[in-house]
């Protein structure tokens, strides 16, 4: 019996729908930010990320709401996403300026890190077109309602755009529970996003009472605590190691305070160096825990969107299955396997990911 009580496919235009920023990620490759002399481009954003994976890798049918500022780097951006098979018919232009006093689209410059220099993300976003979204520039009621849609996902860094995102996120979360469509949340804690607008206690206050609208809730040990406030002794915060149990009684306690959680999970991330973790994960459903394999001494080739890959991993397991120890192993598989690829999203099959969950090896294939 599925633990989500999800909107059959063929009731439904949409498996899943994400709402989040999508921005432009330069990418130096083996060199560093400050000396570069040529970028690596791509496309990313945590919500985006999701979308493209399961539509990707797992096939299903999925599509964003975003906006992008009509210039020939929105035309890019939209060609990016139209590559990753996800829909855009809701997908929004602004007018430019010229010059982007107004609106202009946000630029990511990403440096992968190796051994002991950790992976850097240095955001240009100011004025962009997402970051200006508000409460009433989509329908929520002809697309949860009329079309349908099964999943909806959406989170923390989109929030802390603006406070027109954070009320957008909200209105789109209450029409999408008026409609039975299941909404997950990935909190994505960015410090960077909140220091000028209040910092922890502004997250906290926002995603405090977002948290309220949400079916599944994802994040790390780190976005439970900034976002949610939920610290426990003897978490470590330097990433380190993986408590578990600290992991577990966090969770047990979102979970108390928030009933409406039917599924709660994090990763497991130890970073040994930028270039090997330990990693794995867990999830809360149906009153148990589900903990993933444990993959010690992963090799890394590009970390950023791993926690991404794994969100749309859990939501396939879920969709599929209905089977929370799958779903977190379709999870953490699909996040292992985005690592060891550039770019911020996913560039493997469900094939692969599944070879991997029942212990297929590295060995190479002919």
């Amino acid at each position: 019996m599925s633990i989500l009580n999800i909107k059959p496919a063929n009731s439904c235009r949409w498996d899943m729908i994400a709402l989040g920023e999508i921005m432009l990620r330069l990418d130096p490759g083996d060199s560093r930010v400050r000396v570069a002399r040529e970028f690596k481009v791509w496309e990313g954003g945590g919500e985006y990320n999701v979308a493209r994976g399961l539509r990707r890798c797992f096939g299903l049918r999925t599509a964003v709401c975003t906006a992008f500022a009509d210039n020939d780097v929105g035309r890019l951006l939209e060609d990016f996403v139209l590559q990753g098979g996800v829909a855009t018919d809701y997908l929004l232009w602004k007018p430019f300026d010229g010059v982007g006093r107004e609106t202009r689209n946000g630029l990511n410059f990403t440096e992968r890190g190796y051994g002991v220099r950790g992976a850097v993300g240095i955001a240009d976003r100011g004025n962009t077109a997402a970051s200006q979204l508000k409460p009433g520039d989509f329908d929520w009621d002809e697309i949860f309602g009329k079309q349908g849609v099964r999943w909806l996902h959406t989170g923390g860094i989109f929030a802390a755009l603006s406070e027109t995102t954070a009320a957008l996120v909200e209105e789109a979360l209450q029409a999408a529970q008026r409609h039975g469509t299941i909404v997950s949340y990935d909190l994505n804690y960015r410090p960077s996003l909140w220091k000028s607008i209040g910092g922890q206690r502004k997250a906290q206050e926002i995603n405090r009472r977002i948290a309220r609208h949400v079916d599944v809730m994802i994040g790390n040990e780190e976005d439970f605590t900034a976002c949610l406030g939920f610290h426990v002794e003897g978490a470590d915060e330097s990433l380190l190691h993986i408590d578990v149990t600290a992991f577990r009684t966090m969770i047990e306690r979102a979970v108390k305070e928030y009933p409406n959680f039917k599924v709660a999970a994090t990763t497991l991330r130890a970073a040994r160096t930028a270039t090997m973790n330990d990693w794995g994960a867990i999830c809360y459903a149906g009153g148990k825990f589900h903990q993933s394999i444990q993959r010690d001494g992963l090799e890394i080739y590009d970390r950023v969107g791993g926690g991404d890959s794994f969100a749309s991993g859990l939501i396939y397991g879920l969709m599929a299955t209905g089977d929370a120890q799958k779903a977190v192993e379709y999870g953490a598989a699909h996040g292992a396997l985005a690592m060891t690829t550039p770019g911020d999203t996913s560039m493997a099959s469900k094939e692969e990911v599944e070879k991997l969950m029942k212990g297929g090896s590295a060995r190479v294939q002919r």
